[in-house]
């Protein structure tokens, strides 16, 4: 659905939506690594091109960090996709060579409308504030890697067996 960039910059945003208290609190680049599991190289590059966007805002030195640069409620997800995915225009229908949306509609074309509406809804309604209220208000914590939380949730990703 979207690169490996973009995922860390939702991780990373997240946490930094998860203890945002108006920009007191500040996480260093390998605090937020760490506690996504995630390297902490890539994310040191991705909060410097949150920061370059305006998402997030950084302190150097001891005591410093990063915070986000305004509310989670004024961050959309899509604010962070736009800056790793370029917009695809492509027209290319699956079901053969042609251009989608020209003559019948392929087996395909109404289900790929509503996947693609679906996540542009996603990205376009859904803020970091979600993230925000799951952490303080509702106490949630992600489960950190390798373990697994009591009951079973289905994943996000699509499943790897075959069908």
């Amino acid at each position: 659905m979207y690169s490996k960039q973009t995922e860390t910059a939702i991780a990373a945003a997240s946490r930094l939506a998860e203890v945002y208290d108006g920009g007191t609190t500040r996480l260093s680049a390998t605090q937020i690594a760490d506690s996504r599991g995630l390297q902490r190289p890539f994310v040191a590059k991705i909060l410097t091109s949150l920061s370059q966007a305006g998402l997030v805002s950084g302190t150097p030195g001891p005591g410093g960090g990063y915070t986000l640069a305004r509310p989670p409620k004024k961050i959309r997800l899509f604010d962070i996709y736009r800056l790793f995915e370029r917009e695809d225009s492509s027209d290319a229908c699956p079901f053969g060579g042609g251009v989608c949306g020209v003559g019948e509609p392929c087996p395909l074309h109404g289900k790929l409308v509503e996947v693609q509406d679906a996540v542009d809804r996603l990205l376009h309604e859904t803020t970091l504030e979600s993230f925000r209220e799951a952490y303080q208000d509702e106490g949630m914590r992600p489960v950190a890697k390798g373990e697994h939380p009591p009951g079973h949730r289905r994943s996000f990703r699509a499943s790897s067996r075959s069908r």
